[in-house]
Formats: structure tokens, C-alpha cells, sequence
């Protein structure tokens, strides 16, 4: 199983820290999430980052991703600083 950990607001929409997920793409992964909730999570989704086992996804399309068994994703909403 691959594992979401949700960070900040992405965490609050979703209603959890993390879940676990048997999509073998990061698209897959986010379309399940996405329709296990409401659309204030899929509007949190759609500006976030995401990191795969520590290497940033970036502009890669999602559905090239590969995520397998043991996979951590970190879902990174966009965090206010200065």
C-alpha cells in the first residue's frame, strides 16, 4: 500500500493526517481521494505539491507517476512565509 500524508490545509480537508491507498499512480491515488470527499478538497488538491518517497513530482504529469507498494506521497498545500 502507498500512503497520502496530508500537510496544513490539505490535512484539514481531508479530514485525516494520512491513508493509505492501492493506486499504482499518483493520479489514481488523487482521484480516489478526491471522490471519497467533498469539492473543497479537490479545490485544496488542485494547488498542491506533491513529493513521492522524497523526490518532488513537480510538473510531471500524475498519471506517470508509478507509486508502489511501501510508497510514502507527502501532499503539500501551498504554505504562507516570508
Amino acid at each position: 500500500m502507498t500512503v497520502l500524508r496530508y500537510w496544513a490545509g490539505a490535512r484539514a480537508a481531508a479530514g485525516v493526517a494520512s491513508e493509505q491507498t492501492s493506486a499504482t499512480t499518483l493520479a489514481e491515488a488523487l482521484l480516489l481521494a478526491r471522490a471519497a470527499r467533498d469539492d473543497r478538497f479537490g479545490q485544496v488538491l488542485s494547488v498542491c505539491s506533491f513529493v513521492v518517497d522524497g523526490d518532488p513530482v513537480g510538473g510531471r504529469d500524475h498519471a506517470q507517476v508509478l507509486l508502489a507498494d511501501g510508497v510514502l506521497v507527502d501532499v503539500l498545500p501551498p504554505f504562507a512565509g516570508g
